[in-house]
């Protein structure tokens, strides 16, 4: 039987961050991961991954834009060679993942966690008891309950393929099918026969629904087709592809299929019944320090029931090393905030976000005033010929901010600016003011003009 003082069961940017920093405080650590591709979701498969497409798609969707305002031919790109410097980056990271960990002290245990009780748990025929243990074992796609499903490729594939297809139906519209449906809008795919296929009203539920509106319209001029209200009901091979069938008999015929519903917690296999740990729909349900059902036992980053972002993840596990640290009255006790969590999508243009949406306020009824514009004629989107870019700041009262959202290029530099005058609570007054002297023209500039209609 071995025994240490924290487990942690994960190794993804969550589970790492948490690791490093409690063998730092002198604790014996160790790390448990069930793949032979250590580092997590974000490194391998997700932001990092995704990055080298968008940087390229961005050059190209740029350029287009540019058409006629200075540009005269199109960049040559090659999908190919992105997959390559892809794969050379994300190669280095399973092995870096472990040396990092052994480094700081970190035992490294491969194999699959399944827990016995509230302090011991079992890893192939090792048997391991804990005073404290972290979950932070991440989320895996969402599984279609529909027929032909064995045909649909993950997020994972379509990073992996090696060329692109030129007809894609995504299946779901968040934000894993508009990301990777501008990525093949820009690099490859056939105007028209980019597909986003979603079962509710309208996409993207956590943005606001105006600016998804706009993005919508920017995504359709750059032949991406957004169908709502759309229930999938099958996928059947063909010689030529494949044909996704639909509940009202319409069918679409494409050359690939992509699961972009989602991702769920991937914590079936722990057996958190034997430690009393508590589970929703959504993920483990844990207060506002990390902490689960069991005090002892912490949940962070995507199989937390909690906002699902990379750098929320590192910051729930800051909280839980914290908690821990209080707990054994060597730290004060730290609580997570999700008031001020931002969010990008990282379409062209850009969607992101800080705070509530306006529909969120009307449901708890709370009175607010907002400046809003879409197709904005500023000289900083003229320039870039980006038609459809929009914003909307919501305040309340106090002139404080509610919510901040952007359909721009740079958007993260907008929504940045705002997040952080949510969390030092800044007038839009005093935002204004010291954002007079921001370098111009640039997008951070214009939010003197967006912030003036609420002065």
């Amino acid at each position: 039987m071995d025994k240490y003082d924290i487990i942690v069961i994960g190794s993804g940017t969550a589970g790492q961050s948490a690791a490093h920093e409690l063998a730092a405080e002198g604790y014996g650590v160790a790390l448990i991961e069930k793949s032979d591709e250590p580092g997590g979701v974000c490194a391998l498969r997700g932001c990092q991954a995704k990055k080298w497409y968008y940087e390229v798609m961005e050059t190209v969707a740029r350029s287009r834009h540019l058409m006629n305002l200075g540009i005269t031919s199109l960049p040559e790109f090659d999908w190919q060679q992105i997959l390559q410097e892809k794969n050379r980056f994300t190669a280095k990271i399973p092995e870096s993942t472990v040396k990092g960990l052994r480094g700081s002290g970190v035992t490294f245990i491969e194999g699959e966690a399944i827990f016995l009780d509230g302090h011991s748990l079992q890893v192939g025929d090792q048997h391991i008891t804990f005073k404290y243990c972290i979950i932070a074992t991440g989320a895996k796609p969402v599984e279609l309950s529909i027929e032909g499903h064995e045909y649909i490729a993950t997020s994972k594939d379509f990073l992996d393929l090696k060329a692109l297809p030129p007809r894609i139906v995504f299946i779901g519209g968040g934000f894993v099918s508009f990301e990777f449906a501008h990525f093949a809008a820009r690099l490859g795919g056939k105007p028209g026969e980019i597909n986003i296929v979603e079962a509710n009203p309208r996409p993207l539920k956590p943005f606001d629904a105006d600016m998804v509106a706009q993005l919508v319209e920017a995504s359709r001029a750059e032949g991406i087709e957004i169908h709502t209200e759309v229930d999938t009901s099958s996928v059947r091979k063909e010689n030529s592809g494949y044909q996704v069938i639909f509940e009202s008999g319409d069918r679409l015929e494409t050359d690939l299929v992509v699961n972009g519903a989602g991702r769920m917690p991937d914590i079936d296999a722990l057996n958190l019944e034997a430690a009393g740990v508590e589970k929703e729909k959504n993920g483990i349900v844990v207060d506002n320090s990390m902490k689960t059902s069991q005090p002892h036992i912490y949940a962070i980053g995507d199989c937390a029931a909690t906002v699902k972002l990379a750098r929320v993840a590192d910051m729930e596990a800051k909280i839980a090393v914290s908690a821990i640290l209080a707990d054994e009255e060597r730290h004060d006790l730290s609580a997570m905030d999700y008031g001020t969590v931002p969010a990008v999508l990282f379409t062209y243009p850009q969607l992101g976000m800080v705070g509530k949406t306006e529909e969120q306020l009307q449901e708890e009824n709370i009175k607010y005033w907002k400046s809003y514009d879409t197709q904005l004629s500023m000289p900083t989107y003229r320039r870039l010929g980006m038609k459809y870019a929009a914003y909307k700041i919501l305040v309340d009262e106090n002139d404080l901010i509610l919510g901040a959202h952007f359909l721009s290029d740079n958007a993260t530099g907008m929504v940045n600016t705002f997040k952080q005058a949510m969390i030092d609570n800044i007038p839009i007054g005093k935002l204004r003011d010291d954002n007079v002297m921001s370098p111009y023209p640039s997008r951070e500039s214009d939010i003197l003009y967006m912030l003036d209609p609420l002065l």
